[in-house]
C-alpha cells in the first residue's frame, strides 16, 4: 500500500510537473487578432523597442514569443493597424491575447514607399495613404485599377473597359510612378497619354498599396512627378517550427451584373520552417458593359452606343445596337499568375524568388471603335494580349554592420509585349503595330542608425530594350505587306544610373527633420533605320541627361493631438523613347512626330499637412501643395519638312510634335474626416481639388490632365462577423473652358458643355459564415446614373451587382 501510494505521489508530481513546463510553453506564444472580427492576423512585426529581438506573426495569428521574456517594452505593429506597446508581464496577465485595431489612416501606421524601409507614417512630412489587404479584399473590385478609383484620392481615366489610366495631382501615365515589390514598371515607352498597364497587376494578391503622393524623385527617379504608386504582393508564410509543415488556401469567386464578369481565384502556400511557397492564380471574364440609363434630360443620348460593326460575307456591315446602353464590343478575358518561393536559413537572412505574369485577350478600343462620322471610322480597334512577365531575386539583410542595420538587394528582369491592331471602316488592310521590351534592373538599398539620426542610401541601375515591328495585313488574302513601326525600327535603348541619400533626425519629441538627395544619370539612343515612310533629317538619336534632386521636411507635432508638417522636393523625368521618337495619331486627323531635341521635365513642390485628432475618435487632415512645372513636355502644332500637314495612315493629319512647353503650375488640395462615432460604426471623407495652367505670353492656358474636384464619402459599420459599407463617389464639372484642346483632355468624348458632374450611391457588405467561408454583396451605382469619367472615352458601369464567396483553409 505505501508503496502503490508513493509512486502514485510520484506520478502526480511528474504530471504536475510537465503541465507547468507545457503550459509554460504554450504561454509564451502570443496569439494576435483583429479587434472586432476576431479574425487572426498574420504577417504583425513583433519586436523590442531598439528592435534588437524580432518575430512575425503566422497565418493562424500566432507567434512564439519566448525570446521577450525579459522585455519591458514589447511592439506590436502591422500596416493597417494602430502599433500596440506592452510588457511581457503584463501580456502574460492578458493570457498571451493581442487585439489590434484599424488604424486612422491619418496619424497612425507604419509605411515603407516613404524610404523604402519601415518607418512611422506620423515621422514623413507628406501626404501617404496605405490600401492594405483587408480593404481590397472588403471593396472587391474587379481591377487594380478600380481599387485606386475606389479609394476617392485617385483620379482613373479610361478610354476602354480594359484600362485605367491613374493621375495623381494633376499627372497621369508617365508622369507618375508605378512600383511593384520594390521594382519599378514604368519602362522606355510609357506614354503622355493615357495608360492601361496597373489592370496587368492582380489585386487578389497585393498585400497592400501605398500612395506617396507629390514628387518622389530622391527616392525612386524619373517619372515620379505627380506620385509613386507602391505595391506589395503577398510573401509566402513559413511554418515557424522545425519539423513542422503549415498549409493554407484562398479562393474566391465573383459575379458582377454591368459587365456579366466572372472571376475565380485560388492561392496556395506551403511553408516548412525555413522555405515557404506562395502559388497563385485569376482568371476573368468580362462581357460587354452596360452603362446607366438615367440620363440628365440635357444630354439624354449621351454615350448612347447605337451601333456596331461586325464583317459578314466578306463585307463591313453596320449592325444596330438593339439596347444602345450596352456598350457593345467592351468585353476581354484575363490571366494572372503569381509564384513566390522564400527560404530564410535564419532570422538575419531571407531570399526571396518573385515570379509574376499577366496577359490577356484581345482588348477593344471602345473609344475609337464608337467614332462615327456618317460612317464608322473603324471595323476593328484592338490591343493585342498585354503581356507582362516578371522574374526577380530578393536578398533582404537583418543584422547590424558598420554600413548597414539592413539591407536589401533586388535583381529583376521584366519583358513586356504590346500590340496594336486597327483597320478603318470598308478597308482591306489591318495595320499591326508590335513593341517588345527587355528591362533589366539592380537596386541596393540600405538602412543604418547612428544614435539618434537615421540614414537611408542606395543604388539603382536600369535598362531598357526596345524592339518595334509592323507589317499591314489584308483580311481578304492574308498578304502582309511593311507598315511604318510606332517607334525606330532599328531599336532603342535608355539607361539609367542614380544613386540616392536620405537623412532623418528626431530633434527633440515635437521635431523630426528629414533631408535627401540623388543624383541620375540617363542615357537614351534611338535607330530610325530605314527612313521609307518618314524621311527624318537624322538617322540617330543620342540623349544623355543628370538630374540632381532633393527635399526636405519638417514634422512638428506640438502635443499629442497635433501634427504639423511642411515639405519641399523637387521632382524630374527623363524623356523616354516614346517622347522622342514615336509616330503615331493621338486624335482623328492629328499626328505626332519626333523632336529629338526634347529636355527633361522638372517639378519643385511646396506641401503644408495639418492633423488634428479630437479625442482620439475624430481625426482631420487637410494637405495643401503647389507645384511649379517647367519644361513640361505637352504636344503643339508644328511642321514637319516644311508643311503642316502629311499623310498618314491614308489621310493628310495636321502635324503635332512633343515640345518642352515652358512653364505650368499646379496647385490644390486634399481634405480628409475620419470619426469613430462607436466602436462600431466609422464615418470617413475625402476631398480633393486641383487646377492646373501652362504660362504664356497672353493668359494662362489650361494644362491637360487636370481633374475636377471628386472625393469619397462613407458609414462603415462592424459587427463580429459582419462587415457593412454605405459610400458616395462624386466628381465635379469639367467645363469646357478648363479643356486643353491639344492636349490629351479628349474632348471629342465630351458634351458641349463638357463633362457634367455626377455622383453615385453604394452599398457593400460582408459576412463571415464561418471561419472558413465569408460572402460578400454588393451594389453599386444604386440610382443607375449614367456618366462618364473626365477625359474617359467610354461610359461608367450602370446599376451593377456583385457577389462574391470567399473560402479560406
Amino acid at each position: 500500500m505505501i508503496f502503490v501510494k508513493r509512486n502514485t505521489y510520484r506520478g502526480l508530481s511528474f504530471a504536475v510537473f510537465f503541465f507547468l513546463i507545457s503550459f509554460r510553453i504554450n504561454a509564451q506564444k502570443v496569439t494576435i487578432n483583429d479587434g472586432i472580427s476576431q479574425a487572426p492576423l498574420e504577417g504583425v512585426f513583433i519586436s523590442d523597442h531598439q528592435k534588437q529581438i524580432y518575430t512575425t506573426s503566422n497565418s493562424k495569428g500566432q507567434a512564439d514569443i519566448s525570446q521577450f521574456e525579459q522585455s519591458d517594452s514589447i511592439r506590436f505593429q502591422l500596416v493597417g493597424y494602430k502599433p500596440y506597446v506592452i510588457s511581457f508581464i503584463n501580456l502574460s496577465a492578458s493570457g498571451f491575447k493581442v487585439l489590434l485595431s484599424e488604424e486612422t489612416g491619418l496619424i497612425d501606421g507604419i509605411v515603407v514607399s516613404g524610404s523604402k524601409f519601415e518607418e512611422n507614417r506620423k515621422d514623413i512630412p507628406r501626404q501617404i495613404q496605405v490600401i492594405n489587404s483587408g480593404e481590397m479584399q472588403f471593396a472587391s473590385q474587379e481591377t487594380t485599377a478600380d481599387v485606386l478609383q475606389n479609394t476617392g484620392n485617385v483620379f482613373v481615366q479610361r478610354s476602354q473597359m480594359g484600362g485605367g489610366s491613374p493621375i495623381m495631382r494633376g499627372f497621369e501615365a508617365n508622369k507618375v510612378l508605378m512600383v511593384v515589390d520594390g521594382i519599378r514598371m514604368n519602362n522606355a515607352v510609357y506614354r503622355g497619354g493615357h495608360l492601361q498597364n496597373v489592370i496587368t497587376l492582380d489585386n487578389s494578391v497585393i498585400e497592400r498599396t501605398e500612395l506617396l503622393f507629390g514628387p518622389g524623385s530622391v527616392i525612386y527617379g524619373s517619372d515620379a512627378l505627380g506620385g509613386v504608386m507602391s505595391f506589395y504582393t503577398k510573401r509566402p508564410v513559413l511554418s515557424g517550427s522545425k519539423g513542422k509543415t503549415f498549409a493554407s488556401a484562398n479562393a474566391y469567386t465573383r459575379y458582377s451584373s454591368a459587365n456579366s464578369e466572372k472571376t475565380g481565384h485560388i492561392d496556395l502556400n506551403i511553408g516548412f520552417n525555413k522555405i515557404a511557397s506562395l502559388t497563385s492564380f485569376t482568371y476573368s471574364d468580362f462581357d460587354d458593359l452596360r452603362q446607366g440609363g438615367d440620363r440628365r434630360a440635357a444630354y439624354k443620348d449621351f454615350g448612347k452606343r447605337n451601333f456596331y460593326v461586325e464583317r459578314i460575307g466578306g463585307k463591313d456591315s453596320v449592325l444596330t445596337n438593339s439596347n444602345p446602353d450596352i456598350q457593345k464590343q467592351s468585353g476581354y478575358k484575363q490571366y494572372d499568375f503569381l509564384q513566390k518561393i522564400l527560404f530564410s536559413p535564419s532570422s538575419k537572412v531571407t531570399h526571396t524568388l518573385n515570379f509574376q505574369y499577366s496577359t490577356s485577350s484581345d482588348i477593344p478600343r471602345y473609344d475609337r471603335l464608337a467614332q462615327f462620322s456618317g460612317k464608322p471610322a473603324y471595323a476593328e480597334w484592338f490591343y493585342g494580349p498585354q503581356k507582362r512577365l516578371l522574374g526577380s531575386y530578393h536578398l533582404d539583410l537583418n543584422e547590424k554592420t558598420a554600413f548597414y542595420d539592413k539591407a536589401r538587394i533586388i535583381l529583376a528582369y521584366q519583358k513586356i509585349e504590346e500590340s496594336r491592331y486597327d483597320r478603318r471602316f470598308n478597308k482591306e488592310v489591318r495595320n499591326s503595330r508590335i513593341e517588345k521590351l527587355d528591362i533589366y534592373s539592380f537596386n541596393l538599398d540600405m538602412e543604418k542608425a547612428v544614435k539618434k539620426n537615421e540614414f537611408r542610401y542606395g543604388l539603382e541601375v536600369n535598362y531598357n530594350r526596345v524592339g518595334s515591328s509592323a507589317y499591314g495585313e489584308s483580311v481578304v488574302t492574308g498578304i502582309r505587306t511593311p507598315l511604318d513601326t510606332r517607334y525606330p525600327n532599328g531599336g532603342s535603348s535608355m539607361r539609367t544610373i542614380a544613386g540616392y541619400l536620405t537623412h532623418s533626425i528626431e530633434l527633440n519629441k515635437k521635431l523630426i527633420l528629414s533631408e535627401g538627395v540623388r543624383y541620375s544619370n540617363v542615357e537614351l539612343k534611338a535607330n530610325f533605320g530605314e527612313k521609307t515612310f518618314f524621311p527624318f533629317p537624322y538617322s540617330d538619336i543620342k540623349q544623355t541627361n543628370g538630374a540632381l534632386n532633393g527635399n526636405i521636411g519638417l514634422v512638428f507635432l506640438p502635443e499629442k493631438s497635433w501634427r504639423l508638417s511642411v515639405f519641399g522636393s523637387t521632382g524630374f523625368r527623363s524623356p523616354n523613347v516614346d517622347d522622342l521618337s514615336k509616330v503615331f495619331e493621338s486624335v482623328p486627323g492629328n499626328v505626332i512626330v519626333p523632336n529629338p531635341n526634347l529636355k527633361p521635365e522638372y517639378t519643385y513642390n511646396g506641401e503644408l499637412t495639418i492633423a488634428k485628432s479630437l479625442s482620439n475618435r475624430i481625426h482631420l487632415e487637410g494637405t495643401a501643395f503647389y507645384t511649379w512645372y517647367t519644361n513640361a513636355i505637352t504636344t503643339k502644332f508644328g511642321r514637319f519638312n516644311g508643311q503642316d500637314s502629311i499623310l498618314y495612315d491614308g489621310k493628310m493629319s495636321r502635324v503635332q510634335t512633343s515640345v518642352n512647353a515652358g512653364k505650368a503650375y499646379i496647385y490644390g488640395g486634399n481634405f480628409t474626416l475620419y470619426a469613430e462615432i462607436t466602436k462600431n460604426v466609422v464615418l470617413a471623407n475625402t476631398f480633393n481639388y486641383t487646377y492646373g495652367r501652362i504660362k504664356t505670353d497672353s493668359s494662362d492656358y489650361p494644362l491637360d490632365h487636370i481633374p475636377p474636384a471628386f472625393g469619397r464619402s462613407s458609414v462603415n459599420v462592424k459587427v463580429k462577423r459582419f462587415r457593412g459599407e454605405f459610400f458616395v463617389l462624386y466628381n465635379g464639372w469639367k467645363r469646357i473652358k478648363n479643356y486643353n484642346l491639344v492636349g490629351e483632355d479628349n474632348i471629342a468624348q465630351a458634351t458641349s458643355d463638357g463633362m457634367p458632374s455626377w455622383y453615385t450611391l453604394n452599398i457593400r457588405t460582408a459576412f463571415e459564415v464561418n471561419k472558413y467561408i465569408q460572402l460578400q454583396f454588393s451594389a453599386e451605382n444604386l440610382l443607375d446614373r449614367n456618366y462618364r469619367i473626365f477625359a474617359s472615352g467610354i461610359s461608367a458601369p450602370g446599376r451593377n451587382f456583385l457577389v462574391t464567396l470567399r473560402v479560406k483553409v
